[in-house]
């Protein structure tokens, strides 16, 4: 097995091993979701609050391990599969940080937790861009659309574009540690005009290749 791997399920195991400790520490109703003032809005039973993460985190490591076998085109993925497996290792350690985040809170210590999470997200959006740079043509991983799926030199400009437009919205995400005010707009807006603009683009260049 993949070292890459055997890291994941250790970050996995443990989650596991948090929760079992941390069980008697609980309440009977766990903190699970909190709004863009960093306020608690949701609540959920103390087993799921405890357990759902750590299998959300198993499943998510094993649909990773899956789609680079079943991919029709697998052998893309592996030209870039170094940046994909270190996808799914910062990925668990995300997840894995949220967790703790939501332990620290629900053992009663009080924090903002949608400004905790802003280094975390901006990373991962970062990453992101890097992956998406790297990425080949195939089914499961970056920009996928009619037009990137049938044209090469298509998927090759949309990523090349992506990776950057992740990469900025990574930063602008950061920047809201510095604007705690508007902090979820910096996270939210970026994603969605890039997310937006960058299929149109795909598009125009797929009409422009024909």
């Amino acid at each position: 097995m993949k070292k890459v791997y055997i890291f994941c399920l250790g970050i996995i195991l443990l989650s596991f091993t948090l929760a079992v400790f941390c069980y008697s520490a609980m309440p009977e109703k766990m903190a699970s979701h909190w709004g863009m003032n960093g306020e608690v809005n949701g609540y959920m039973p103390k087993f799921w609050g405890l357990f759902l993460m750590p299998l959300v985190s198993l499943v998510i490591f094993g649909l990773f391990v899956l789609i680079p076998k079943i991919d029709p085109l697998k052998e893309n993925i592996v030209k870039f599969r170094k940046y994909f497996d270190w996808f799914i290792v910062l990925l668990e350690i995300f997840l894995l940080y949220v967790y703790i985040l939501t332990l620290v809170w629900n053992v009663g210590i009080r924090f903002n937790f949608s400004l905790a999470i802003i280094p975390a997200m901006a990373l991962f959006f970062y990453y992101i861009g890097i992956l998406v740079e790297k990425s080949e043509r195939n089914w499961f991983v970056g920009i996928r659309n009619p037009w990137t799926l049938s044209n090469e030199i298509v998927w090759k400009k949309t990523h090349k574009l992506g990776g950057r437009l992740f990469k900025v919205a990574g930063l602008v995400t950061f920047s809201g540690i510095l604007f705690p005010e508007y902090a979820f707009l910096l996270f939210v807006l970026p994603a969605i005009v890039f997310a937006i603009f960058i299929n149109f683009y795909s598009y125009f260049i797929f009409k422009k290749q024909k």
